[in-house]
């Protein structure tokens, strides 16, 4: 009897379909994945952005908040490219650290 064998019900079973929507934001145990707090880098990122925003640290702070911001968003999308739960988490990562090495480098 060969090792890995396996009856055709349990091969017909075990089937993912890559296009169902449940593939994609499901993780490893069947829970939805897309978005989990917290999160440090992104809350960084978030920070940094905010803090742009307002002006609080005044005009000559802005490119330190920005390199810290692309850092921790690099840092954040890295992480989640490989080691994001659900398939869109992966995507997402991929995305986002791909915009943001052609905005660092490009």
């Amino acid at each position: 009897m060969p090792l890995l064998s396996t009856s055709p019900s349990r091969v017909a079973s075990s089937r993912v379909n890559v296009l169902s929507a449940r593939w994609w934001v499901r993780d490893g145990n069947g829970d939805v994945s897309v978005a989990q707090w917290p999160n440090p880098a992104l809350a960084v990122w978030l920070l940094a952005v905010a803090l742009g925003w307002t002006g609080a640290l005044g005009s000559g702070r802005t490119a330190t908040l920005d390199a810290v911001g692309s850092g921790a968003l690099v840092a954040w999308a890295f992480d989640e490219l490989v080691r994001g739960a659900s398939p869109v988490r992966r995507v997402m990562g991929a995305v986002v650290l791909t915009v943001e090495l052609v905005h660092l480098f490009g």
